[in-house]
């Protein structure tokens, strides 16, 4: 389970069950367990603080390189 944070303000956005041991690219909306705080603005997403994390491609979000971090453990 990843905690997705913010990576110009540090607030947790939100987890996700990530499978593999690969980078984040894409978070599935199904995988999305707890949303803590996420806007979405059209077709992107992005952080109370303007920060956009990704943008939406209907089943998936893909995420922007730069705009998250994360920490926790990969299966």
């Amino acid at each position: 389970m990843l905690a997705i944070k913010c990576s110009k303000c540090n607030w947790k956005l939100f987890k996700y069950h990530k499978i593999g041991s690969g980078s984040v690219i894409k978070c599935h909306k199904e995988r999305i367990k707890q949303v803590y705080q996420l806007d979405k603005h059209s077709q992107a997403y992005s952080c109370t603080c303007g920060n956009t994390i990704g943008k939406d491609e209907g089943s998936y979000i893909k995420m922007k390189r730069f705009g998250f971090t994360y920490s926790g453990t990969k299966e």
